[in-house]
């Protein structure tokens, strides 16, 4: 997959599929815009996705926000799916205010070369926001390309959008999450050195830092599964501080993996998230830790033994 990012001086050979978005966590409804222009390949035309960086949110309130997907993980995921090229439109004050007529001639029409182009119903680009779905409507017919409005996806009678993914990871409702992303929330990262304290609780675990601006779930122990190098395992992830072992703040995400004996320094992990089992707590002592540590796998192996 090409990525162009940091530029707004691209060109593509075309024809193109292009879907455009902000795509802040690939949820069911992204997924059916990418089936659109994904069908389109064996036309001949290149499977392009357009999106936004940072996201329009972002730019005019002047402060990083959580994300449901970092850009590395955006980037794997179109990429899995076997997306051509993904433009991470630099957006910047100046980018922000071309006209919507300037944005589509000039971007869609001739850098990109659109054959395709598909969007949400809530699409806005351009000056203010004021170009829409139905202005790309008309701009499509105008110029010989086709322009589809794709309805919102609705789960248990609700649309699916990113803040409604949100909610649910901020509330640790990790299975509505999955329902909604069609795939459970997963946070990745890098194995690093922990201080060996799960080796003596008799819990030697995996730990990464969250990366910087990734939307985490409350605090507190969750059933997991992490897709290693070296395999894939169902576990018990903590995400947390560990009050009762350290003063440190310094919030980690600290994987126990069932049935694994090995190494994993340095090497990539992906945690899904599965079920919120209890939230983050300190204990009197290390003696009562231990014992809850022992019902947490426990508790952690029958759900993945579900």
């Amino acid at each position: 997959m090409q990525i162009i990012s940091n530029t707004t001086d691209f060109s593509l050979k075309g024809p193109s599929a292009i879907a455009i978005g902000k795509f802040d966590g690939i949820h069911v409804g992204h997924q059916k815009l990418m089936e659109q222009i994904l069908a389109e390949k064996k036309n001949g035309m290149r499977a392009v996705v357009f999106t936004f960086d940072p996201s329009p949110e972002e730019l005019f309130s002047g402060k990083r926000l959580p994300v449901l997907d970092t850009t590395q993980e955006k980037r794997e995921r179109f990429a899995k799916m076997g997306i051509d090229d993904l433009i991470e439109f630099p957006l910047n004050f100046q980018t922000a205010s071309i006209s919507p007529m300037d944005f589509m001639e000039k971007f869609l029409l001739m850098q990109l070369k659109a054959g395709l182009v598909v969007s949400g119903s809530d699409l806005s680009f351009g000056d203010k926001g004021k170009g829409n779905a139905g202005m790309l409507a008309d701009f499509a017919k105008e110029h010989g390309f086709v322009y589809r409005m794709i309805d919102k996806v609705c789960v248990e009678g609700k649309e699916v959008s990113s803040s409604r993914v949100r909610d649910a990871v901020a509330a640790g409702n990790m299975e509505e999450a999955a329902k909604l992303l069609g795939t459970p929330y997963t946070v990745s990262g890098r194995i690093i050195h922990g201080n060996h304290i799960g080796h003596t609780l008799q819990m030697p675990t995996v730990n990464m830092i969250p990366p910087a601006f990734k939307l985490l779930p409350p605090r507190g122990v969750y059933a997991t599964l992490s897709e290693t190098p070296k395999g894939t395992y169902s576990g018990i992830t903590n995400i947390g501080y560990k009050p009762t072992v350290s003063d440190e703040k310094v919030l980690g995400v600290e994987t126990y993996l069932y049935d694994f004996d090995g190494n994993l320094y340095d090497e990539e992990i992906h945690t899904k998230l599965l079920h919120f089992m209890r939230p983050e707590q300190k204990f009197d002592g290390v003696e009562e830790l231990m014992a809850q540590l022992q019902k947490d796998k426990e508790d952690g192996r029958k759900y993945s033994n579900q």
